[in-house]
């Protein structure tokens, strides 16, 4: 056995060796040696030893040792490149700041509000489960009441002693803290279902628009923000021009209302695409709905569709939530459509900017009337039905269907001209159908020795007392209910041109009364009006509202029928609650103009700083027979005090000009 074995690992090797000398034997056969010559049966020669496709596998080597290397280490090379990209931005960013920071302001803040969120991003992921354990405890029922009892309590605690120590000085301001009072009280008696308020609803959302109000109107920080954010936006809206300018020419542009206001519903409507797109604007509307269904308790879908109307208009925002309407509640509906009616969209917003209305106090009152419009909602249309919506899982909101930026910018320009068209249309007719009105009203009013009796009339005797309680002087109401009541029976943009006619005589430094005839408002009047007309609650309104979800849920156009009505009237309240917080928060702002040194040089033109001084000038003017006029106050024992006198008398009419 011994010997057998070993002859089988005796053949076994001479067969390995065998092998192996055949290996050899071919490999020299195939490669010769470099320089060498194959030639062929006939003795042609065939090139050199080394065959083609060997030569390309030798030459590629390196490459593919070097795409293999880039392969394995691709992620270190994407964040060394990363790194030296951020590198050189902050470096720019650096320079530009250093060089002229108020002109870098708008990159500076853009770049924070990115940090903001890739921290935000960062922190969510690396602390999200960990901030998830320590609020367990307020899991417990019943630690959970104590909480919201002790913060009820110091919030109640808290508004009275503002509401005291602020209205010391101002207690006017007291009278729009009573129209809000009486606002949710219209709303409590008009209740679909009185037992079923939530009042931790209601109060929340009034409690959020008003910490807004005040972050935004009273503090320096949010006022300057929002003065900045409200000139940007009036810069971007600029740009419009470079277009329209080429398609419809200069002087039209200049000249003609719907060539200014209309083409920037086009830009505005192409930048929101683009944005949709991106997926910003999805981004932006779910934090703030995830903010409002925290904190007032309301159900995902309905805090989505209110939030989206920040953004986009009362047709669009129902499309966020497309999937989940047929499933909705009539709470949920309602509260969609009150968010429809209480909000503009930003398409809109950008030509009521064109209009000259202030752009700082459309963008405080749109942001501020979402929560606002989530807690009347729920005080005029409670819910009892159980909600499929209660939590965020489930309610996903879809990216653009365009496949690249530039389809997106075409079909958002293209789906714009429909609402400039729109618009352009409802202007032609309602003001025509409003001086039909005022013609007919006229001559009805002439037949019984009523002169002048118009539409406007009407609304500024009916309205006066509610805009008084808005906060309104009573010499402004007449004005302010004219435009409530257009708004409300007529249009939001015949009310807002109305608003900058006003404003831009006040600005122009016209009297303000002329032939016992008021010619414009307060600035503090044009706020709250502002804030007021910041909505679609009007009756035209209605067949858009239907007309937009009756075509995503067929099925449901009775339910919908029954609850527009009652989603109008308390859109068109949250729009008068919202002007009530204006009144409650505004206070002047800005140094006045000195006007003891500013008539001390010769007039060029008038202002309404210039109308101001003088009027204060001709108060503190007493006559003395023929003798020179004496002055009083700050214009008391000024050699220049007569020169400014004339000075104003060469601009306005007074009886100390005589």
């Amino acid at each position: 056995m011994e010997k057998a074995s070993g002859r089988q690992s005796i053949a076994l090797s001479t067969v390995e060796t065998g092998t192996v000398n055949l290996g050899l034997e071919l490999m020299e056969k195939e490669v010769e040696p470099e320089g060498s010559k194959r030639t062929d049966a006939q003795g042609h020669s065939l090139g050199d030893g080394l065959g083609p496709s060997t030569y390309q596998r030798r030459s590629r080597w390196p490459f593919s040792k070097a795409r293999s290397f880039c392969k394995t280490h691709a992620r270190l090379f994407k964040k060394i490149l990363l790194g030296l990209l951020c590198l050189a931005y902050a470096a720019y960013l650096l320079a530009a700041c250093i060089l002229n920071f108020q002109r870098a302001l708008a990159l500076f803040v853009i770049t924070c509000l990115v940090i903001f969120v890739l921290v935000h991003s960062f922190l969510k992921k690396l602390l999200g489960k960990k901030l998830t354990r320590c609020l367990k405890p307020f899991e417990n029922s019943r630690l959970r009441l104590w909480t919201k009892w002790v913060f009820a309590g110091v919030s109640l605690v808290g508004l009275i002693l503002w509401l005291a120590l602020d209205t010391a000085q101002r207690p006017e301001q007291l009278i729009p803290f009573a129209g809000i009072c009486m606002f949710i009280l219209i709303l409590f008696a008009c209740s679909k279902h009185h037992s079923a308020v939530s009042w931790r609803t209601v109060f929340s959302g009034l409690g959020l628009q008003f910490v807004f109000g005040i972050l935004v109107i009273r503090t320096d920080l949010g006022y300057t923000v929002f003065q900045w954010l409200g000139e940007q936006v009036q810069i971007f809206l600029n740009y419009t021009v470079a277009g329209s300018s080429f398609v419809f020419g200069d002087t039209l542009v200049k000249d003609v209302f719907a060539f200014q206001a209309l083409p920037i519903i086009i830009f505005f409507g192409c930048v929101v695409s683009i944005l949709y797109y991106l997926g910003l604007v999805q981004w932006v509307v779910q934090k703030v709905a995830w903010f409002l269904q925290i904190t007032m308790g309301t159900t995902a879908t309905e805090t989505l569709a209110v939030a989206g109307n920040i953004f986009v208009g009362m047709t669009e925002a129902p499309l966020l939530i497309r999937p989940y309407l047929g499933d909705m509640t009539l709470s949920e509906i309602h509260a969609v459509m009150t968010g429809g009616f209480a909000t503009i969209s930003g398409t809109v917003l950008g030509a009521f900017i064109a209009f000259g209305v202030d752009a700082s106090s459309l963008i405080s009152a749109s942001v501020m009337a979402a929560p606002c419009a989530l807690a009347s909602s729920k005080l005029a249309y409670p819910e009892v039905e159980e909600s499929k919506f209660k939590s965020e899982e489930g309610v996903k909101l879809p990216r653009g269907k365009e496949r690249n930026v530039l389809e997106a910018a075409s079909n958002g320009a293209v789906d714009a001209i429909g609402l400039a068209t729109n618009v352009a249309a409802n202007l032609i007719a309602f003001l025509a159908v409003l001086a039909f009105i005022n013609a007919a009203l006229s001559w009805l009013g002439e037949l019984v020795d009523i002169q002048g009796l118009t539409f406007q009339v009407i609304c500024s005797y009916l309205l006066r007392p509610m805009v008084f309680m808005m906060g309104v002087e009573w010499t402004d109401c007449p004005m302010v209910a004219e435009m409530v009541g257009i708004k409300f029976f007529i249009n939001e943009f015949v009310a807002y041109q109305q608003l900058s006619q006003y404003k831009n005589k006040r600005l122009s430094g016209m009297e303000e009364w002329i032939e016992g005839e008021k010619q414009w408002i307060s600035v503090r009047a044009e706020i709250i009006t502002t804030f007021s007309l910041c909505g679609f609650a009007n009756l035209s309104s209605i067949g858009i509202t239907l007309g937009g979800l009756t075509s995503i849920v067929p099925h449901r156009k009775s339910d919908l029928s029954k609850v527009v009505v009652r989603a109008l009237f308390t859109g068109a309240c949250v729009s008068l609650i919202s002007a009530c917080m204006a009144g409650i928060l505004y206070v002047p702002r800005g140094a006045e103009a000195d006007c003891v040194s500013f008539p001390n040089t010769s007039f060029t033109n008038r202002t309404y700083e210039t109308y101001m001084c003088c009027r204060g000038l001709f108060q503190s003017t007493s006559l003395n027979g023929t003798n020179p006029p004496s002055f009083s106050g700050p214009w008391e024992d000024k050699e220049f005090s007569a020169m400014a006198l004339t000075n104003c008398c060469g601009f306005y009419n007074n009886t100390v000009c005589a």
